[in-house]
């Protein structure tokens, strides 16, 4: 007879996620510990070719995800056999590194007796600010990533209703290509960063995109051109040239999302009324002059502003244990022959998302 599995504070899950460009895996307890959290970077591996090349993700993941899980359970302090569930990313994602993590926690799953929980990788997302500040639901999100550029109104687990999206490419692929085209390194969204710190914002004027316009949805592609004009324009860019110009880009995209922000908060205090929290979550939620210009907004609307940690904002196997607790609370689990799945939207309903860099 199968033991008794442990659902509440008590209970122990491994988190895997493979999705990308980290192979990372956590072990979070129920009270919402984060036990263990390991997390090993690719820069390396990608960075000659200024992207990510699925084909080595899918290897690099198969090398490193049983050294990264072993790690995780020796700093947890525990072996496979005290955990309750394993829960992995099954998607969206790279799907020959989805399918890595996913068949490894099959396989632990049915070799100890545990349940296995596919998760949602922006559901993941979404629910990490209730592991690291125990938002209640409703909450406002804003979702920004190298894939993904999503307002959502988080109703509750598993309910999710989309506001708006992005109609052409996410914002962390934009910071990417744009660092790209500036010349400086790998990931772009950092480097960026970095160098708009050194820089004058408004020196060179960009556009906003769709500021004004009404609605939430997103557009990203004519920046991009504009800032590529600008630097034909110089000819060859001074260190000073790029810093402006990083400045300026990265103004304009605060801008272009809080503005969409503005619009969201709207709709969404006619469907759930004030009182509630706006949540940045994704990778490019560790930007500063983002955070900052949220914050903002969240202030001047009554609302909570809830940024998490910046190591737990990037691609992190604590996030996909966190929302395995959630689902294991629910009663829910996943049966071993769940097919890993390249898109996964979190609003089925919603119309289809486009645009380059969208896995949902």
């Amino acid at each position: 007879m199968e033991a008794q599995r442990e659902t509440g504070e008590n209970a122990l899950v491994l988190g895997i996620e493979t999705s990308c460009d980290e192979t990372a895996a956590a072990v979070v307890d129920g009270a919402g510990r984060i036990r263990a959290n390991v997390v090993f970077s690719q820069i390396e591996d990608h960075a000659p070719f200024g992207g990510v090349v699925p084909e080595i993700a899918a290897r690099a993941h198969l090398d490193h995800l049983r050294p990264v899980i072993d790690r995780a359970l020796q700093e947890a302090g525990i072996g496979f056999d005290a955990l309750d569930a394993v829960a992995a990313t099954g998607g969206p994602g790279l799907i020959g590194g989805v399918l890595v993590g996913t068949m490894t926690a099959k396989a632990i799953a049915m070799a100890r007796g545990i349940p296995y929980l596919a998760v949602n990788h922006l559901e993941a997302h979404a629910l990490t600010a209730r592991l690291t500040d125990q938002v209640c639901f409703p909450y406002l999100l804003l979702l920004v990533s190298g894939g993904h550029c999503q307002l959502i109104a988080v109703e509750g687990l598993g309910k999710y209703r989309r506001l708006g999206t992005t109609i052409d490419d996410a914002v962390g692929e934009a910071f990417d290509k744009t660092a790209k085209l500036l010349g400086l390194g790998y990931p772009g969204g950092p480097e960026l960063e970095k160098a708009a710190a050194k820089g004058i914002p408004d020196r060179f004027d960009l556009p906003r995109p769709m500021v004004g316009k009404p609605g939430c949805d997103f557009s990203f592609s004519g920046l991009k051109t504009a800032v590529r004009q600008k630097v034909s324009a110089l000819g060859t860019p001074s260190e000073q040239d790029i810093a402006d110009i990083a400045a300026a880009f990265q103004k304009a995209v605060a801008a272009s999302l809080v503005n969409r922000c503005r619009n969201a908060v709207r709709m969404f205090f006619e469907t759930h009324g004030a009182g509630h929290a706006l949540v940045v979550a994704g990778g490019v939620a560790a930007n500063k002059h983002l955070r900052t210009a949220l914050s903002e907004l969240a202030q001047k609307s009554g609302m909570e502003f809830i940024a998490p940690p910046i190591g737990l904002c990037t691609d992190n196997a604590a996030m996909v244990a966190w929302a395995g607790i959630e689902r294991l609370r629910a009663g829910e689990s996943d049966p071993l022959s769940f097919a890993p799945r390249p898109r996964w939207p979190l609003d089925p309903g919603a119309p289809k998302a486009i645009g380059a860099g969208v896995k949902a």
